[in-house]
């Protein structure tokens, strides 16, 4: 007779102490970055997509990119003067709030700056972020596009969609082998919080209306020992 998992035991201790441990090696990586690395970039992300982040990362190779744990972060850059790792580094602290991480890198200031103003990529919209648009499909004939082009550049839905976007709220039926509505459906508003289906939607008409973008809040010199 198998185990049951009810009568397993776990140590709690031995979680904790590998969570402290974790913090602990974070911390160290932090401070060897602060003696390693000119410069340190507080950096704010918006709609945070991993596979954006991969490709930063990647073309940040010889610098070093922290994400996560702000308020470890504020420890170890120091919140106030008495407890700040460098000259004037607790300066940092006041950025860190949200989707943000560190950027530690030799790199003069315009060149990162100039760097992300051009990195900008459109994605699918996920559920739990604002609208950025209102977008409606038109009555009559649904199309892959949701009416975005001509119906001479655009194809019909295939009718095996049908019975999945009625689950996703919209009023459709079959005529004649071909998916149809009956009167204009808005699928959202602009500066309405998406629900799982409303994003859905949009991906399945191809509107990509979310942008990633990372944006610099502040940027420490350890050579001047302030903000740049």
């Amino acid at each position: 007779m198998p185990r049951s998992a009810r009568n397993k035991v776990i140590s709690l201790t031995k979680t904790e102490k590998k969570g402290r441990e974790n913090k602990e090696q974070i911390a160290e990586e932090l401070r060897a970055s602060m003696d390693q690395y000119s410069y340190i970039y507080v950096l704010n992300v918006q709609n945070m997509r991993n596979l954006f982040l991969k490709e930063i990362r990647q073309a940040w190779k010889g610098s070093r990119i922290i994400f996560g744990r702000t308020k470890l972060m504020q420890k170890v850059l120091g919140k106030q003067a008495e407890d700040e790792y460098l000259e004037n580094s607790h300066l940092l602290s006041q950025f860190l709030k949200g989707d943000v991480g560190l950027l530690f890198t030799d790199e003069e200031p315009q060149v990162v700056k100039d760097y992300f103003d051009s990195y900008v990529k459109t994605d699918f919209a996920r559920s739990g972020l604002e609208a950025p648009l209102t977008f409606t499909v038109p009555e009559g004939v649904v199309y892959s596009t949701g009416g975005q082009q001509s119906i001479d550049d655009d194809v019909p839905l295939t009718h095996s969609m049908e019975s999945t976007l009625r689950q996703l709220g919209m009023p459709t039926r079959l005529d004649k082998g071909r998916i149809v509505l009956g009167v204009p459906y808005t699928v959202c508003k602009q500066g309405q919080t998406l629900d799982s289906k409303q994003a859905r939607l949009l991906k399945q008409f191809g509107v990509a209306c979310s942008e990633f973008k990372v944006n610099i809040l502040g940027a420490y010199s350890k050579k001047d020992a302030a903000l740049v």
